[in-house]
């Protein structure tokens, strides 16, 4: 899809020019006025269209009015979700070349173009009749800088949602480490098994034994100017998890390709650095991959794995692997000497029972972070809830033979799984932890998102970072 910036919508030749309506005011169009607002009593709540022809009486051939709500309530969110949902009614109409007008409010220029990619993605790779897709779109009177900012960030999206939505077959440790290792202006390591297990990571590399995929310890690094801030970005990189042992239910494991969704963010949230450029700050992308599954080299329950940090750990469940994984690259991180650590993991089925799929639970070691990157999702279109991290949720993790399980009980499971990460983040650095597993894959369409993955985490880093 091309994206253009253009002066003047009124004199532009387009298969479909979109304005918008704010209650209890009129369009920019008179010949909508008329037939949309005083024949047909459009109010122009949030999120409604009208599609009218214009026969002729502008350049246009068709106008689509789109409902933006009162105009005391508009914010950034409101902008991505209206254009979200007018491009998603210009796909059903099969339009090719558009145009957005919408009257006073150049501003929003960057979420309108966030919003036109998510409404126009789809992943249809492997169909034999593709889904129909906007060939441009023409945004009238914003900055061609928020426009261009709103394309990184769309692309990012749209680059992590497909690597969460592809089989597993295709997004193996290995072929993540391909990507990782393709992105322009960082500089990349890739660890193999061996020089992981001198790095003393057993507890991920415990996740990995089961698989005939070989893990892969990913490390990305962007640098630019005399680094003000140092931080860790770390997404979790089950390729699939199929519970090993403690085997899933069929109907369970059929969307464990998801299980990826924090590596798939980071890969395109590390991908957009180089474009971006931010200024005096050092980013760290980490990711442990591999699989979790059966073979008949895979860990069992009962087994005890020794953490980088040399902390011991009792296998209570096999399918509580993420944090094993983790575990190790929080180390990891941990002896960078970053200032702020941030992981990001579809981590528990009980954040999810807590927040549904509306919400991302939030955690960690710095009430100020905690709070910086809730107010930034805010802005950014998503949410987040922090979740608390009292001593009493690890009691549940104790254990008799180790330093300490990898489950507890089955009550305050979020907080007990971010009480076990705590335990290996070491020095003077800030940390986040953040639960997507409830909000990074969709089984059905849920507002502006579509089946699949959503791309979470993404906007949010990436407005954090430039920040």
């Amino acid at each position: 899809m091309e994206i253009k910036v253009i002066e003047d919508a009124k004199n532009y030749a387009t298969e479909v020019l979109v304005i918008n309506k704010f209650e209890e005011e009129m369009t920019s169009q008179e010949i909508a006025n008329t037939y949309a607002v005083e024949k047909d009593g459009f109010e122009g709540k949030t999120g409604q269209t009208y599609l009218l022809h214009t026969y002729g009486k502008i350049p246009a051939d068709k106008i689509l009015v789109v409902g933006t709500g009162k105009k005391s309530e508009f914010t950034k969110t409101t902008m991505t979700e209206v254009v979200a949902k007018a491009v998603k009614k210009l796909n059903q109409i099969k339009a090719k070349k558009v145009c957005f007008d919408f009257s006073g409010l150049n501003e929003y220029g960057k979420y309108a173009v966030i919003g036109a990619m998510i409404g126009d993605y789809a992943f249809d790779k492997y169909k034999t009749e593709k889904e129909h897709h906007i060939e441009e779109i023409s945004f009238a009177n914003f900055a061609q800088k928020d426009v261009e900012e709103g394309r990184i960030f769309g692309e990012a999206m749209e680059f992590s949602r497909n690597i969460a939505n592809e089989p597993a077959e295709y997004a193996t440790p290995t072929k993540l480490a391909e990507l990782a290792s393709s992105f322009e202006g960082l500089s990349t390591k890739i660890y193999n098994k061996e020089e992981v297990q001198k790095m003393g990571m057993g507890a991920y590399l415990a996740v990995a034994r089961g698989s005939a995929e070989p893990p892969k310890f990913i490390h990305m690094k962007y640098s630019n100017g005399n680094p003000k801030k140092r931080i860790a970005l770390i997404g979790k990189g089950l390729c699939f998890d199929s519970g090993g042992m403690d085997l899933k239910p069929a109907s369970s494991m059929l969307t464990m390709r998801d299980d990826m969704s924090g590596a798939a963010c980071i890969l395109g949230v590390m991908r957009a650095l180089n474009t971006i450029k931010p200024q005096d700050i050092e980013i760290h992308g980490i990711i442990a991959a591999c699989e979790n599954m059966p073979g008949q080299n895979a860990y069992k329950p009962g087994d005890i794995l020794t953490a980088k940090n040399g902390k011991t750990i009792e296998v209570d469940n096999t399918d509580a692997e993420g944090r094993l994984t983790l575990a190790d690259a929080l180390c990891y991180a941990s002896e960078l000497g970053v200032d702020e650590i941030i992981d990001i993991a579809t981590l528990t089925g009980a954040c999810m029972v807590a927040l549904g799929t509306v919400a991302s639970g939030v955690m960690g070691n710095d009430e100020e972070l905690i709070k910086k990157i809730i107010d930034t999702a805010r802005e950014s279109g998503e949410k987040y809830w922090e979740l608390p991290m009292f001593d009493e949720y690890f009691k549940g993790l104790k254990s008799d033979i180790a330093d300490m399980k990898n489950t507890g009980s089955r009550y305050g499971g979020a907080s007990a799984a971010g009480m076990f990460l705590k335990e290996f983040v070491s020095g003077d650095a800030k940390w986040v932890h953040i639960d997507v597993a409830g909000t990074a894959f969709l089984e059905k369409s849920q507002g502006i998102f579509i089946y699949g993955s959503t791309g979470a985490g993404v906007r949010t880093l990436l407005n954090y970072i430039t920040k």
